[in-house]
């Protein structure tokens, strides 16, 4: 079957073998931020909606777990865009609960939505919220997020504060690098003492590992990098993880697993036989079948080629 919402399960460092669920089906978000992986924002809005029904969510998710699948250690709602920005979201919560019992279920959010009392309520449904928050500098902010008007780095800070004292599941916070856009240290120190009063159970300080939507935007050093890590008492870096075995999949099921995966973000052929567990040989030649056909492109990036769809758009 063609899945239009799910795409994995991949391997995850924060998360082990994550499922993943797109909650919005297009590049809508509050934010247009410039490292994002899927490309440009189409929709920019703060408006609430069911961009996609839970009912085909659902649907999606029994039908791949009709077909044997192996489950996955968590399934991640997340996607294209900013998934509490789909209203139907916790029905999607619950009924991957009860599809998957057991599963822990987690979503992955810019934060924006914390700013709405009924959008933390039902984030809250979740086991495990990964919030982003990059930086708490208003002009750093503004120029690498791009967030709707009216959404500052303060605003979001409170929000996340007002759901965390109502919470009682986990919160991994990640703070995405960008060179020369947010490693200031005034955006460490005022991280470093909103991280003393957010308390997560977990920080990730990460910086670009594939292209973003501007081609000018850059990682930061591995220096800073650790500097940052240190002072904020980040998690380590997850090492390279390597399957046992390489998953078995027939060409057109693989060449659709692959596919859905770069709608998503760009990868290399390694990514994407890490994430996924497919054969490296195999995820080749379904890669060069997807060119073919014009869904995915090839593009080098700073010695390094990396496969994206067809959907992404990067600016100048």
């Amino acid at each position: 079957m063609k899945y239009n919402y799910i795409f994995g399960p991949v391997l995850s460092g924060r998360l082990g073998r994550s499922l993943g669920l797109d909650l919005l089906g297009d590049r809508i978000c509050s934010m247009d931020c410039i490292y994002c992986e899927v490309g440009a924002t189409r929709v920019h809005t703060l408006e609430r909606s069911p961009y996609v029904s839970a009912e085909d969510i659902l649907h999606e998710l029994e039908t791949w777990i009709e077909e044997g699948n192996e489950w996955p250690d968590v399934v991640t709602l997340g996607g294209l865009g900013e998934p509490c920005l789909n209203s139907e979201m916790p029905y999607v919560i619950q009924g991957a609960r009860e599809l998957l019992p057991g599963v822990p279920v987690a979503v992955l959010t810019n934060s924006t939505l914390m700013l709405d009392e009924q959008a933390r309520n039902e984030l809250a449904l979740a086991d495990i919220v990964l919030p982003s928050l990059d930086s708490l500098v208003l002009e750093e902010f503004l120029a690498l997020n791009r967030p709707c008007p009216g959404i500052g780095p303060d605003e979001v800070a409170r929000g996340l504060l007002e759901f965390s004292s109502m919470y009682d599941g986990k919160i991994f916070l990640e703070i995405l690098l960008a060179k020369g856009v947010n490693d200031s240290d005034e955006n460490l120190g005022r991280l470093e003492a909103f991280c003393k009063r957010l308390q997560p159970d977990r920080v990730d300080v990460v910086t670009l590992t594939r292209p973003g939507t501007l081609k000018k935007t850059g990682p930061v050093d591995k220096d800073v990098l650790e500097r940052w890590r240190k002072a904020l008492h980040a998690a380590a870096p997850a090492k390279r993880q390597e399957r046992a075995e390489t998953r078995q999949v027939d060409e057109a099921r693989m060449i659709e697993m692959i596919r859905a995966s770069l709608q998503r973000r760009p990868q290399t052929v390694q990514q994407l036989v890490d994430a996924l567990g497919l054969d490296p040989d195999q995820a080749r030649r379904a890669i060069d079948t997807l060119v073919e056909q014009g869904h995915v492109t090839k593009r080098d990036e700073s010695g390094t080629t990396f496969y994206h769809s067809s959907r992404h758009i990067i600016e100048g």
